[in-house]
């Protein structure tokens, strides 16, 4: 089948390895350095008609869509209208993420469990509100902004500098909503808008340092699977998964793609964090390695909906991926440092997440810089691995989390070899 996969970021990585490994010809676009090696990198203009025009120029079969922005910007929408098969939601659907302040509505007029929260159009109301509110608080920029529009406030006065910074463009919304306690937890819907297969549940680590503190990130590492039990992942698809499936449908916008659930164990039950409408970066380079079944062929038989979610199959494998990110990130990543990559072993890859090549030299040139990933029969040994790896990449500077897994009391192995 011959493929194009639209981004060029660690997920698009990812999503280009497993397309290649299960025989297909891959194309990609922008791409990146590491994609370089397993697909053919396009040069295009990246706006939604352009990208549509490639995807019909180039004959392929399906285009796969890896960022949320080309989602709300309509490429699926583009394709569709040249009858080309896309796995995405189309504008209208992707709104379920690039509008945090219209999908909590959507959540409330479904009945979805999530957050107390409140949305707002002007900071005056929105401190005010902020003010009634016992800390911590958690403030939500509710336009896209890479996984990084959050702020967990734990007083008055960081709410504050959070709504200012957010109201300080035109047209801004924020969400100001509840703090939830619990574990958290992302799973993954590969949908055609109604059937639908779940990839294993994994956890992201969200904040820069060790224990959950520092600033918030688009995401520092990955464990895979998390150990959500049986009774609770039938709870999360009978009072999210499906019920969010059939609101999309019943409000007009059916969902087709990647269904993202962010979500919180709390101790009143599974509630909604937030929902993306794509594959998440960094939980891509967790899932997809784990991926027994062809991915573009469910991404095309999603796209013409008619998943077959029997045939969508895992491995009983673990995996875990250790973001290294550029020094000053997320505030001001340092850009264009040296990097040099350790061979790589039958169970271990290393996806460039923000690199660029010059000359002969690999150069970082974003925030999160690779997403060094390794897979084992135990979640110990996979941590051990990844460790390791991450250990070999010559990146000066480099900022990684040490405690990857700890929520759940897992620990790297320290023998664990690659294989």
């Amino acid at each position: 089948m011959r493929v194009l996969v639209i981004g060029g970021g660690g997920r698009e990585h990812a999503i280009v390895h497993a397309c290649a490994r299960a025989g297909h010809e891959v194309l990609c676009t922008p791409g990146n350095p590491g994609i370089a090696g397993l697909a053919q990198v396009l040069d295009s203009a990246q706006d939604a008609p352009s990208l549509a025009r490639l995807a019909q120029r180039e004959g392929v079969e399906v285009v796969i869509v890896g960022p949320e922005a080309y989602l709300s910007a309509g490429v699926v929408d583009e394709c569709a209208a040249l009858g080309i098969p896309a796995f995405g939601p189309n504008r209208a659907a992707s709104r379920l993420e690039s509008d945090k302040a219209w999908s909590k509505a959507f959540m409330v007029r479904h009945g979805i469990p999530t957050a107390a929260h409140q949305a707002f159009q002007d900071l005056d109301t929105a401190l005010g509100y902020a003010r009634s509110l016992t800390p911590p608080i958690v403030v939500k920029d509710a336009a896209l902004k890479a996984g990084k529009g959050v702020t967990i406030a734990h007083t008055f006065e960081e709410a504050q500098a959070a709504l200012q910074e957010i109201f300080s463009e035109a047209g801004a919304q924020a969400v100001l909503e509840d703090f939830m306690v619990g574990q958290e937890v992302t799973v993954l819907a590969m949908t055609d808008g109604e059937r639908y297969a779940l990839t294993p549940p994994s956890q992201d680590h969200k904040t820069i340092s060790e224990g959950d503190t520092g600033p918030m990130t688009g995401g520092m590492g990955v464990i895979c699977p998390f150990p959500l039990d049986a009774d609770m992942l039938t709870n999360v698809k009978r009072t999210i998964i499906e019920p969010t499936l059939r609101g999309m449908q019943a409000d007009g916008h059916p969902f087709q793609g990647v269904l993202y659930a962010g979500l919180m164990l709390t101790p009143t039950g599974p509630k909604v964090v937030e929902f993306n409408a794509r594959f998440g970066d960094p939980e891509a380079e967790a899932v997809l390695p784990l991926l027994a079944s062809d991915l573009a062929q469910h991404a095309l038989d999603a796209a013409r909906g008619q998943l077959k979610p029997e045939e969508v199959r895992f491995t009983d494998q673990a995996s875990a991926v250790v973001i290294l990110a550029a020094p000053g990130y997320p505030g001001k990543p340092v850009k264009g440092v040296p990097l040099t990559l350790p061979e790589e072993a039958q169970n271990e890859v290393i996806y460039h997440a923000g690199t660029q090549q010059d000359g002969d030299q690999l150069l970082s040139s974003g925030g999160r810089v690779l997403a060094v990933t390794a897979t084992a029969p135990t979640l110990n040994a996979a941590l051990g691995r990844a460790y390791a790896l991450a250990g070999r990449v010559g990146f000066p500077g480099a900022q990684y989390r040490r405690d990857l897994g700890a929520r759940i009391g897992a620990v790297p192995a320290a023998d664990a070899k690659p294989v």
